[in-house]
């Protein structure tokens, strides 16, 4: 008999497993240009795209990719940079640039093949003309506090960049562009996947402005002026420059939810997928879970028990403590004060790269004695909750998820396991 602790796992790892770049980008490979193929990327995937790429491309191909440090794979003929993320550094400056630049001078006949993940907006860092790499940091670091979601983040990553919201489509004109994407955003929106480098931007330095004011970010003086001035914007839908560009989706959320799904159905456990694309802070989506627990447990609404309750999307964290964040611990120990060491609820939260916030750890599992196990060690959860410490509160037990590298990246994963044993509190 499977443990709960195990089989929250089977489905974590199911849902990694079905959005591997081996497995979903080959049966999505363009046909072979009478030019030249150049494969540029950016993403915690690009990497392992490349490598896919190479393997089943039947001709030549050269080209430039970077990825995380520490998810690079060895490739033979496409060249792999590392940088950082979440924060950028000259590293990914460096690399944005030389991509650029091999976007330049091509024909009509030339194939330009992007390979875009999530991290993109971080690993291809290019600061319009007139900013600087510390301006970009220091907006970013701004942006990942503030709670604004990865939708609104990106709008203003995209004005104040050289490369991304369509720019290197643009750059790549008039050779054919063939973007294919693995998504890690809710709604699996193209131009919200690493900021877009390859996607017609509609929206416009006015509402990156209005993103700006929402969250009483403080601009350097540099950027307020370019996006009041109205020079950071980007190629628009129908910019003739962007009319040989499409764009191939290879890996949704939705996949890996329905990979855990099929996981689970295995060892004969029914599930219900909540949704593929839920936001909010995490700490609020956290207690609508463990409502929707309870509800099952107590009524078998939506469905009985047993049961795993499946979901996706991008929380966020609004930092205001002194912790490590990780919208993913968060969200989790949110959930399991909420239960109050309900019985028969197990919960395992992570997201599919294999890093929640700043830190190499993927996520947490919760169990019914997630409550006691730190009480009896001194810990209060809700001191941790209110200090952004998940980490240290799941480090502490024992009950963090360890992955390393992923090679793929498909937003965060959730599953709500409950038992039999669970219909009586």
């Amino acid at each position: 008999m499977i443990s709960e602790r195990e089989l929250l796992r089977r489905m974590f790892d199911a849902a990694i497993a079905a959005a591997q770049p081996a497995l979903c980008l080959p049966p999505h490979l363009p046909a072979a240009p009478t030019g030249r193929t150049i494969v540029l990327g950016a993403g915690k995937a690009s990497a392992a795209m490349a490598r896919a790429f190479e393997d089943h491309w039947p001709g030549e191909v050269s080209g430039l990719v970077v990825t995380r440090y520490g998810y690079g794979v060895p490739c033979h003929r496409i060249e792999i940079v590392e940088a950082a993320h979440p924060l950028p550094d000259a590293a990914s400056l460096v690399a944005a640039r030389r991509i650029l630049e091999l976007a330049h001078g091509l024909t009509a006949d030339d194939l330009i093949v992007c390979l875009i993940s999530g991290g993109g907006s971080a690993l291809l860092a290019l600061p319009a003309e007139g900013l600087t790499l510390d301006d970009k940091q220091a907006i970013n670091r701004a942006l990942l506090k503030s709670g604004a979601t990865i939708r609104e983040m990106n709008c203003v990553r995209r004005h104040l960049s050289a490369i991304k919201g369509g720019r290197l489509a643009a750059a790549c004109h008039p050779a054919r562009v063939v973007t294919l994407l693995i998504s890690d955003v809710p709604g699996d929106n193209p131009g919200d996947v690493a900021s877009g480098p390859s996607i017609a931007d509609p929206t416009t330095c006015a509402d990156a402005l209005d993103v700006i004011r929402r969250y009483g970010i403080t601009l350097p003086p540099a950027v307020r002026a370019m996006l009041e001035s109205g020079r950071g914007e980007t190629p628009k839908p129908g910019d003739p420059r962007l009319s040989r560009a499409e764009v191939r989706v290879i890996a949704t959320p939705q996949m890996a939810l329905e990979a855990a799904a099929a996981a689970a159905r295995t060892f004969g456990v029914p599930s219900l997928i909540l949704g593929d694309s839920i936001e909010g802070e995490a700490r609020e989506v956290g207690k609508v879970m463990a409502g929707v627990a309870r509800q099952v447990a107590l009524h078998g609404q939506p469905m009985a028990a047993p049961c795993v309750l499946l979901s996706g999307g991008e929380t966020t964290v609004t930092v205001r403590g002194h912790g490590r964040g990780g919208r993913n611990v968060e969200l989790l120990l949110s959930l399991a004060i909420a239960l109050e060491g309900h019985r028969g609820i197990y919960a395992i939260a992570g997201d599919t790269d294999g890093v929640d916030g700043q830190e190499e750890i993927a996520g947490a599992i919760v169990t019914p004695d997630t409550l006691t196990r730190a009480f009896a060690q001194g810990i209060r959860p809700q001191d941790r909750l209110v200090d952004n410490d998940g980490h240290g509160f799941f480090e502490a037990l024992g009950d963090s998820v360890i992955t390393g590298p992923t090679l793929t990246n498909v937003n965060d994963f959730r599953a709500v396991l409950v038992t039999e044993q669970a219909m009586q509190p």
